[in-house]
């Protein structure tokens, strides 16, 4: 029952952060259309931000090695321990283990579809993955939406629209909705304080 209410306490407070967009300009290739966790806003159509997914993907250690500790390391640098700390505190320690063992299952889940479907992706990454602030600043460029950061949006143009449903679909079946719901919430906070730690926002990208 608690994981029941955890679940639509995430669900309810994403979609309330996601609400506020609906009536404004949003950029190119977004779209006003209801996600799971975004509440009424919004939906990325365009191409995938392949350079940049990459990148994530060899800070965290690289295809064959992905570890979503190794990322949040290159991400946070000397913030890493306070970021842990911070989440912790928030969430809880199950949470937040839980949390990072869905990350990597998302991507090592993502980077199993694209193989399938015989994406190719690019042969250099863009930004450099050792460089864990621009990484951070190319990843909350991905979720813009005009109005706002969105998660759901930085997801979407990360691999495209279709394989993160496809994704999230398998979250479910692997670990089931709350661990889902709870993924999008912890990447929102880590991705607002990075945004926060170097004073990111969407004009200075």
């Amino acid at each position: 029952m608690n994981k029941v209410r955890l679940t639509a306490a995430l669900v309810v407070a994403l979609a309330a952060a996601g609400t506020a967009v609906a009536s404004a300009k949003l950029m190119p290739n977004i779209v006003n259309e209801p996600t799971r966790f975004g509440g009424s806003c919004c939906v990325y159509t365009g191409a995938p931000a392949l350079a940049v997914t990459l990148s994530m993907v060899e800070a965290g250690g690289g295809p064959n090695n992905f570890n979503t500790v190794t990322l949040l390391k290159t991400l946070t640098g000397p913030l890493f321990n306070p970021e842990v700390a911070k989440l912790t505190k928030e969430y809880g320690n199950a949470q937040v283990a839980q949390f990072l063992k869905t990350f990597d299952f998302v991507v090592n889940d993502s980077l199993r579809i694209v193989t399938m479907k015989k994406i190719a992706l690019p042969s250099q990454p863009n930004p450099d993955p050792k460089d864990g602030k621009a990484l951070a600043a190319s990843l909350w460029q991905a979720g813009q939406t005009g109005e706002g950061f969105n998660v759901e949006v930085m997801l979407d143009r990360a691999v495209s629209h279709p394989i993160h449903v496809t994704v999230m679909k398998d979250i479910d079946a692997k670990y089931g909705l709350a661990a889902d719901a709870q993924y999008h919430a912890i990447l929102t906070t880590a991705m607002k304080d990075l945004a926060g730690a170097y004073h990111l926002n969407a004009s200075n990208m």
